[in-house]
């Protein structure tokens, strides 16, 4: 069976479209469509309805599907599990990661690794972190450098690397920014400029809220912390944000019942066999503990 046909039926029944899985495999859409026809011919069965251009998997496709991930996953480990013996550090390495992390954190890990292994080509993929975790669930990340999750993910083993407690903050020119000391339910009165809703600072922030009897609500959501520094330092509402992030314009408030710290690390699948290069990464993020 072949692997690139199976790899186009899995982005396309990701993506639900033969014309978005061109773009992203970078081909035309006739060639998709003739891989998908040609695994098609080898099952003996119609893996997509094809009705009014949209596609949609047959019961067939829903089935194999998972089949089709665990086909390429046991390829891909056994081709790492014999790089492996020889040794060398080199080969892709397909990582996923925050853009907070991007900026605050990797930039001496990453300077230093490509100064130690400059054969690895680094694949740096850019997403919220419970994106990563999941890509790395399906097998489509080999690490995850991200937010830890709060509660372990099924299959998933991680590492914690750099403890980030968190302060609840404000503009200097705030009406709270006097206070010494003060209830939530003082500060939910005053708008909130919060990370979205799912997300594992969020639902970190959410759990402390709770446990002092508050409700947490939001005015304005984003998921990048660079975003909410600037309204919180133009004044626009309070937030959480790490401690490393705080400057000349933000304050920190300290709130009756409430501390917060989120942790920083490395998540990996437990049933996959990691490339010499991914254990070498794996060893430059611990020489940071």
């Amino acid at each position: 069976m072949d692997t690139v046909n199976l790899q186009t039926f899995i982005v396309a029944a990701e993506l639900k479209s033969f014309s978005l899985a061109a773009e992203q495999l970078y081909l035309t859409q006739p060639a998709i469509s003739k891989r998908i026809a040609a695994l098609e011919t080898e099952l003996g069965s119609a893996l997509f309805d094809r009705i009014a251009r949209r596609i949609s998997l047959t019961e067939a496709g829903r089935e194999f599907l998972p089949r089709a991930r665990t086909i390429l996953s046991e390829i891909e480990d056994s081709r790492r599990l014999i790089s492996n013996l020889t040794g060398s550090v080199a080969g892709r390495l397909s990582i996923g990661t925050s853009h907070h992390i991007g900026l605050h954190r990797l930039p001496p890990v990453l300077r230093q690794f490509s100064k130690t292994y400059p054969e690895v080509v680094l694949d740096l993929q850019f997403m919220d972190s419970e994106a990563a975790c999941r890509a790395v669930q399906m097998g489509d990340l080999e690490l995850g450098i991200v937010t830890l999750p709060l509660e372990p993910l099924a299959d998933l083993y991680s590492k914690l690397i750099w403890p980030d407690p968190l302060d609840i903050v404000v503009a200097h020119e705030h009406p709270l920014a006097k206070k010494s000391r003060l209830s939530f339910q003082q500060l939910a009165e005053h708008p909130a400029i919060l990370p979205s809703a799912g997300t594992y600072t969020r639902q970190l922030l959410e759990r402390s809220v709770t446990k002092v009897g508050g409700k947490l609500g939001a005015s304005m959501t984003t998921n990048y912390l660079e975003t909410i520094k600037m309204m919180v330092g133009v004044g626009l509402g309070w937030s959480v944000l790490p401690r490393s992030m705080l400057n000349e314009e933000l304050l920190a408030l300290k709130i009756y019942g409430i501390k917060l710290a989120r942790q920083l690390g490395i998540v990996r699948h437990q049933a996959r066999t990691l490339s010499n290069a991914a254990s070498a990464m794996i060893n430059t993020l611990q020489s940071q503990i």
